[in-house]
């Protein structure tokens, strides 16, 4: 009996290795958590000279060719890319008119969001010049969601346009003024420990000569203050 139950026992640690391997080794590839989607675009979508790119990445670049239909829900539309940042289609654009427009904007490093110390300076220069390409500057809004507000663990910025009424709601919620917006990350940090935040999202739009206004907000700044979606006539 004691030779019968270490038999079983050697099968069933065999049979759970042999799980984890066919794991490691590519039958859980896609197996990502909802919230890193992003980070496995950035990892395994943006570089089409990855070997076996079309096996690796479940959201591939059309131009990829992969053998799956590509649709727009699918599959990455890249607007930009620089060694440190990638700007893309956000998929909030599926299935709306021409003229809407939500983009992203991601560091390649594993940078988590807003609270990570990591958060790069330069991200918000390089948002800033791929957004304008897209939406007119007097209409264009840069938003990083606070944490417990956002769905992704990568962090990223969106290239959204002002609701028409945004101006006047924000006009006195205005915790800094810039020309400058690498200090954008300094002004939203002092504001927030000022007010003993320790979550917080933030909006920088143009104030007009030059200068930018950087607003915080406990809450999603996105859907506050932007057109994150199309209307659904427009779908």
């Amino acid at each position: 009996m004691t030779e019968l139950f270490l038999a079983e026992s050697r099968l069933r640690i065999f049979r759970i290795l042999a799980l984890l391997v066919f794991q490691v080794l590519g039958g859980d590839v896609f197996a990502a958590a909802p919230s890193d989607t992003l980070l496995h675009i950035v990892q395994r979508c943006i570089d089409l000279g990855k070997p076996n790119y079309c096996g690796q990445c479940r959201l591939p670049q059309t131009a990829a060719g992969c053998p799956a239909a590509p649709t727009c829900k699918n599959t990455v539309d890249l607007w930009a890319e620089d060694e440190e940042y990638v700007a893309m289609r956000d998929i909030k654009m599926c299935g709306c008119a021409e003229d809407f427009v939500h983009g992203l904007v991601l560091p390649k490093a594993t940078i988590t969001g807003v609270e990570d110390p990591k958060r790069p300076d330069s991200i918000w220069l390089f948002s800033w010049r791929v957004g304008i390409s897209k939406i007119p500057a007097q209409d264009l809004a840069l938003v990083v969601n606070p944490r417990l507000r956002r769905t992704q663990n990568q962090l990223h910025v969106h290239l959204v346009k002002l609701k028409p009424e945004s101006r006047s709601l924000v006009s006195g919620r205005i915790v800094g003024e810039t020309d400058d917006l690498s200090s954008v990350w300094r002004i939203a940090q002092k504001a927030a420990d000022q007010a003993i935040m320790n979550d917080f999202g933030i909006m920088v739009f143009e104030l007009g000569s030059g200068n930018f206004g950087v607003l915080i907000s406990g809450d999603s700044p996105e859907r506050l203050y932007t057109e994150a979606v199309c209307s659904p006539e427009a779908r």
